[in-house]
């Protein structure tokens, strides 16, 4: 199932990074009810970015719960080499993997071995690339993902100049390519976001740093509506 079928116009897809691992399953159940549909799934390597995360073993674990509801699992590999972890999410039931501009020599190719294991694909780039490049590099990815922060760790504050290089990226996309917001998204600041043209927004810290989780959700819902 493509990416086009999972967006119902927007998507915001509650961060896994950000959970409490020791209640994982039932904060992901929680979402869930409250009608979650996507979630984010960061795989750092301890190179890419310093954080060591999890990986495909915790991926196995959870990806049963969310497929039950209809649900599924955007994989963001924070990682070198990423196509070395496209066999092994996808046997873990990952549904997308993203992986980054900077990590790769040929995305094109990268792009490739992603459909071999019959994934959706995304394209994430940091703050120090530009838009335009990683636009014309992306070819038919089904989106790019526009951080927001340094990636590597939560709780991190949005970059303001994350607003021009959404607009910088939405005019030089096709429109059939989603942009998604990674990093420092809120309730304040999502509905901007959106208007620069990003259509998915991962949030970690507006979520689960939450008491709440489902009202934490529907908070983010509710700001884009």
């Amino acid at each position: 199932m493509p990416w086009q079928d999972w967006i119902r116009t927007v998507e915001i897809e509650p961060s896994l990074y950000g959970a409490d691992f020791a209640q994982l399953g039932t904060q992901v159940e929680q979402l869930l009810r409250a009608e979650c549909r996507v979630f984010h799934f960061d795989v750092g390597d301890g190179h890419f970015v310093e954080p060591i995360t999890f990986g495909p073993v915790v991926l196995n674990s959870i990806s049963p719960l969310v497929h039950r509801y209809g649900g599924v699992i955007d994989v963001h590999l924070m990682v070198e080499n990423p196509a070395k972890y496209f066999e092994p999410v996808a046997a873990a039931g990952g549904s997308s993997v993203t992986f980054h501009y900077e990590a790769v020599e040929d995305v094109a190719e990268t792009i490739r071995a992603a459909r071999e294991q019959e994934l959706q694909v995304g394209v994430a780039f940091n703050p120090e690339s530009e838009p335009e490049d990683v636009a014309a590099a992306s070819g038919d990815a089904d989106i790019v993902l526009c951080m927001a922060i340094n990636p590597g760790y939560s709780g991190q504050e949005f970059m303001e100049a994350t607003y021009d290089r959404v607009r910088r990226l939405r005019l030089a996309l096709a429109n059939n390519i989603h942009i998604q917001v990674d990093g420092g998204v809120s309730a304040e600041n999502i509905k901007q976001i959106y208007d620069c043209g990003a259509t998915l927004f991962v949030a970690g810290t507006a979520i689960f740093g939450r008491e709440d989780l489902p009202r934490a959700y529907r908070r983010l819902v509710q700001a884009l509506a």
